[in-house]
Formats: structure tokens, C-alpha cells, sequence
């Protein structure tokens, strides 16, 4: 079994309440609205929309992934040349951590337990 539970399409807008409706209807699902740090998001079905106002330090990332468990996500970059940018640490939705790919491609992963 993957311990991956979904990849979400990061989206930079400029209005997160102009946008959600638009999302709500193309993914069928509400809005979860929430804050980190200085950055409004609001996650709708398989896409994560963030404000462009305060967003700056997060459009580096290609997607965001869920995972079951960070753990063994770590190893697994660093052996294959990636490189760990932000540790694993608390956020609103789980722990979560930052890596680069030895691609140069960027993820944001969220642990998501009991999923």
C-alpha cells in the first residue's frame, strides 16, 4: 500500500474568496478555509489555493503530497540526493516538512495519519 493519500495542485490566486467558487465547482467539494503564518489557504478537493497577498516564500513548491507518515519519506529523498529544506515540524494539518527532489522539483509533505 502507497503511503502516499493525495497530491494537491498548488494554486497561487489573487482573491482566495473570488477563486473557491470556481474550484468548488470543478472538484465538487466545499472549502476548507485556513492560515499559516502569514499565507491564507483554502483546500478544495484536490487543490490547494493559496492568496497571493503573503504567499510569496510558498510558490517555490510544485505540489503538496499527503502522506500517511513522514518517516519513510525521509530517508528515501536523502538516499536519493535530494535534500530535506524544511524539517519536519508541526502545522495546522499535521506534521509536515519541505524537500527538494534531486530533480530540482519541490514538494510540500503533510502527514496525514489514520488515513
Amino acid at each position: 500500500m502507497s503511503n502516499i493519500v493525495k497530491i494537491l495542485a498548488r494554486v497561487v490566486v489573487d482573491d482566495l474568496n473570488e477563486a473557491i467558487p470556481l474550484y468548488q465547482a470543478l472538484s465538487g467539494a466545499k472549502a476548507a478555509k485556513f492560515s499559516y503564518g502569514s499565507v491564507n489557504l483554502a483546500s478544495v478537493g484536490p487543490f490547494l489555493l493559496l492568496e497571493a497577498e503573503g504567499a510569496d516564500g510558498y510558490t517555490d513548491r510544485n505540489a503538496t503530497i499527503l502522506v500517511g507518515d513522514l518517516a519513510p519519506v525521509l530517508p528515501e529523498i536523502e538516499r536519493a540526493g535530494g535534500e530535506i529544506m524544511v524539517a519536519p515540524a508541526a502545522g495546522p494539518n499535521g506534521e509536515r516538512m519541505v524537500a527538494r527532489h534531486p530533480d530540482g522539483s519541490v514538494f510540500e509533505y503533510i502527514a496525514i495519519p489514520d488515513s
